[in-house]
């Protein structure tokens, strides 16, 4: 691990200004570029310290308040500690923000992050990377398919609504991506049932796509959040080897 220097940052999209947390080697060179994309719950002290993380290995983290249209960082006032079974307004007041964020919206809003990778001096030339949870998942997966000569690898983690009846379901994006996928779901997550699992490895292979689809047993929905309910040591530890033997793989 390295020493990591982090900072607020702003990104200008197609629709406003996009608040952002990056994390990279205090070093001050440019290193492979890993955008980061949140889970529901958004920026938050925890993630900020998984995007230290990853940047100790060697990376330039991107985590972008993908929320941006509702708000600056935090969109949604939460507890340090996230139980919505003990606060049911929680996603009362998150689903509202969630669902404002559309395929389309969210397309337009990847290309200025990609963007912002281009631009940086902190940034290695080349393709980036990109790790996603749980909403985030489908957001990596959706960057992948648009825009195929950025992304070199993408990682999603206990990801739901990936294999959905829609139009723009994410696993029906398989044919356009190149990049090397890497999923863990988690096999206690309705979000994503065995059967769903078994289309979209099933939908990527079909397509020529490297992928590695594991099910963590005995694993939640949002295995890796500490500041949650759902978060299991073990699982996140799993998760961590399988996002950096990718990122070497890619990088």
């Amino acid at each position: 691990m390295t020493a990591v220097q982090g900072s607020d940052v702003d990104i200008t999209t197609e629709d406003g200004v996009a608040d952002a947390y990056l994390a990279h080697p205090a070093d001050g060179l440019p290193h492979p570029g890993v955008l980061f994309y949140q889970d529901a719950y958004g920026i938050r002290p925890h993630l900020k310290a998984m995007a230290d993380r990853l940047a100790g290995e060697g990376y330039t983290v991107l985590l972008p308040n993908v929320f941006h249209r509702s708000g600056r960082t935090p969109v949604v006032d939460l507890p340090e500690f996230i139980d919505p079974s003990q606060d049911p307004t929680i996603w009362q007041r998150i689903m509202p923000v969630m669902s404002s964020l559309t395929p389309a919206l969210s397309d337009r809003d990847s290309a200025a992050y990609l963007d912002w990778f281009e631009k940086s001096p902190l940034v290695a030339d080349g393709p980036v990377a990109i790790t996603g949870y749980c909403l985030g998942a489908r957001l990596a997966v959706r960057t992948a398919a648009a825009f195929p000569d950025r992304v070199a690898a993408a990682g999603g983690f206990h990801g739901g609504r990936l294999v959905t009846e829609d139009a723009d379901s994410p696993h029906l994006l398989a044919d356009r991506i190149t990049a090397e996928l890497y999923f863990g779901f988690a096999d206690q997550d309705q979000s994503m049932t065995e059967e769903q699992i078994r289309t979209f490895e099933a939908a990527l292979t079909a397509a020529g796509v490297r992928n590695t689809c594991e099910v963590y047993p005995g694993a939640e929905h949002g295995y890796t959040q500490a500041d949650t309910p759902a978060y299991s040591a073990e699982a996140a530890e799993r998760h961590w080897d399988a996002l950096l033997g990718l990122l070497k793989r890619t990088f």
